[in-house]
């Protein structure tokens, strides 16, 4: 039996159909057997989120000026923050809604692991600033520890930053609770964390973190950032993360 292109286009088509049909059918029968019960949601959806206080006086920081900190601190930080209680707000309702399509619903998880990153890298990176940038001998020890010299960890943390001037991203240093070591991790946006690891100096490398300032000058940005690290609050929070005890 000869069939022509037509004929042949025409059946894949109805075929298409069917299996569309039956898997929106199937869909139908999945959703049909979800609890009529109302969803009870707790403190993960209902969380505030509010804006910590600067822990410094961000006239009294070398380098970086007040307004380009407040503007940072308000406006970015504080957008996500607003963000994030927003997100949270919509996937309740649409948690609550059985008729929520699941990629609607994803479309919002995504939104809701942003803004969490947003949120929670800038508050580890505004934490560690307002300090003179002068490392303990005992910070200097932790960090040669792992990278051969505090020399070295510094080299390949500036140039990751380096690298990321321009743009957008993070670089962290982090301790990886499941491997034992600090490390220094590339991050493009908010949604790249290292996975196992517990973030103790972060750098925020997108554009408005230092364009007020410096323009395009990344590496002036660079350079002011490492006056203004604040060593004591990098060392306990290695001491801390160090503590942690994974299952």
């Amino acid at each position: 039996m000869t069939i022509n292109r037509r004929d042949f286009v025409a059946t894949v088509a109805a075929s298409s159909v069917g299996v569309l049909l039956g898997s929106e059918a199937t869909f139908a029968a999945d959703s049909s057997k979800e609890s009529s019960m109302p969803l009870k949601l707790n403190s993960t959806f209902k969380i505030e989120h509010s804006l910590k206080p600067l822990t410094f006086d961000p006239k009294k920081l070398h380098g970086l000026s007040e307004k380009l900190i407040l503007s940072h601190w308000e406006n970015n930080y504080g957008g996500s923050v607003k963000t994030l209680n927003s997100v949270r707000k919509k996937l309740s309702e649409a948690l609550s809604n059985k008729d929520t399509p699941p990629f609607l619903y994803n479309g919002l998880k995504r939104e809701h692991l942003m803004r969490t990153g947003s949120v929670v890298l800038h508050e580890v990176y505004f934490g560690n600033l307002g300090g003179n940038g002068k490392p303990s001998s005992t910070i200097s020890k932790l960090i040669s520890e792992g990278f051969g010299s505090f020399e070295t960890w510094e080299s390949e943390f500036r140039k990751m930053a380096q690298g990321l001037g321009g743009g957008s991203g993070w670089v962290i240093l982090g301790y990886n609770y499941e491997f034992g070591i600090l490390d220094n991790y590339w991050s493009w946006d908010h949604m790249h964390s290292p996975a196992g690891t517990i973030p103790v100096l972060v750098m925020d490398m997108y554009e408005h973190s230092y364009q007020m300032d410096f323009g395009a000058a990344a590496l002036k940005y660079i350079d002011a950032f490492f006056q203004n690290i604040n060593w004591e609050i990098v060392e306990a929070r290695i001491e801390k993360a160090r503590g942690f005890k994974w299952a």
